[in-house]
């Protein structure tokens, strides 16, 4: 006899790996952000061949620091097992993931490691995620 409920398995740890990366990365990036609101003059200088180009790292600070607390309110509510939330986080994550792209010139290691941290979430979620919720059942 087969049910459509999943059963929890080991595997849900993947659910509370996600939720804690979630955390760790929103404060993170909240952090990240707020460093780059409060530095004064911050600035990011790219030479290309048309000329200089000047990013202003206090617009993105800005970014961060808003999907750095939302990632930290989804990650905890992850582990109440909420559906919308794994829906959230996964579209949190793909966010921040694209997000970092455009910090790779900046800040390159740090971003590869967040965009891999994000995919690894996004897979814990779409594959093992549904454990979450029937933990508390």
């Amino acid at each position: 006899m087969t049910t459509d409920t999943p059963r929890v398995t080991g595997w849900v740890g993947w659910g509370w790996f996600a939720g804690t990366i979630l955390i760790i990365a929103g404060a993170i990036d909240a952090i990240y952000g707020l460093i780059a609101i409060l530095q004064p003059g911050s600035a990011y200088f790219v030479a290309t061949e048309e000329g200089l180009f000047l990013f202003d790292v206090s617009g993105w600070g800005w970014w961060h620091l808003l999907i750095g607390i939302v990632l930290i309110l989804v990650g905890l509510a992850l582990f109440t097992g909420a559906t919308w939330a794994r829906v959230v986080a996964i579209i949190l994550a793909a966010i921040n993931a694209i997000s970092h792209l455009f910090l790779l010139t900046s800040q390159p290691w740090w971003s590869l490691i967040v965009i891999a941290l994000d995919i690894l979430v996004i897979y814990a979620l779409t594959v093992h995620g549904k454990e979450l919720a029937v933990r508390d059942a």
